[in-house]
């Protein structure tokens, strides 16, 4: 096993239209206006960012966002990520009921250096980190799209 690679997937249920979802999904620059743990986003160009985030332990990841796919018709959002973590992320926004079911996709391997050092002990932190994190974002997103 590679102590240092991580895949995640989490799903998010919402009461609202999937293009809305998809929508406030497809504007990352807005994310730490209703996602606490995403501290800064910063637009380096048409297709590349750079993020920084920080959940409940006390380190920040720092990530270059380069998109490789913003596909509207099939609501299908990826991003390559580099720095801290490298790897990608995805979202794939589809209707689930009477709202929406957003899946979020990842697969990364972390570069941070203190996280690449307590990889096997801090694991378990690391992946209830990334759970914390997960929650608030999905309680912040149902209050976004509630206020429009």
């Amino acid at each position: 096993m590679d102590w240092c690679s991580y895949r995640f997937r989490s799903l998010w249920d919402v009461d609202a239209p999937p293009d809305a979802v998809f929508v406030v999904l497809g504007t990352p620059e807005e994310y730490p206006l209703w996602w606490p743990q995403v501290r800064e986003v910063a637009r380096i160009d048409d297709t590349s960012g750079r993020a920084r985030f920080r959940s409940v332990l006390p380190y920040d990841l720092v990530v270059t966002v380069r998109k490789v796919r913003h596909d509207p018709a099939a609501r299908v959002l990826e991003v390559a990520l580099a720095g801290d973590l490298d790897g990608w992320a995805r979202w794939t926004v589809a209707p689930c009921g009477g709202g929406t079911r957003a899946v979020y996709d990842q697969q990364v391997e972390v570069r941070h250096p203190l996280m690449r050092v307590l990889a096997v002990p801090g694991r378990p932190l690391f992946r209830a980190n990334h759970a914390l994190m997960m929650r608030a974002g999905l309680h912040g997103l149902r209050v976004r799209l509630a206020a429009g």
